[in-house]
């Protein structure tokens, strides 16, 4: 069975890690777990593909250390890798009508 087979039975965090002979802390892995694998999968969607398989673990293995690493040194909310926090600090845009109608004057 191929590498990325084996990786695609593989159900938690913690698993990832041991199949890839990864070190991790618990602590770290706890507050970001998906943060990292979706970090992972980021680094091998940028990655060129491997065609053989001691290639293609050690990518993966790689991958997967240096997604741990960035969530070592920050937090999955100054990393913002889910959509859902990258527009959390997008800029607003300006609206496109006015909300007030000219001449009238407002009232509470």
């Amino acid at each position: 069975m191929k590498v990325h087979e084996q990786l695609s039975k593989l159900f938690s965090a913690e698993e990832f890690f041991r199949f890839l002979d990864v070190p991790y802390d618990s602590a770290v892995l706890n507050v970001a777990r998906l943060h990292i694998l979706k970090r992972m999968g980021d680094n091998l969607r940028n990655a060129p593909a491997e065609t053989d398989e001691v290639s293609a673990r050690a990518q993966f293995r790689a991958c997967l250390a240096d997604a741990y690493d960035d969530f070592v040194h920050q937090s999955p909310l100054d990393a913002r890798v889910f959509k859902v926090l990258k527009d959390a600090v997008r800029k607003r845009q300006a609206p496109l009508v006015s909300l007030t109608i000219p001449g009238k004057p407002q009232s509470l």
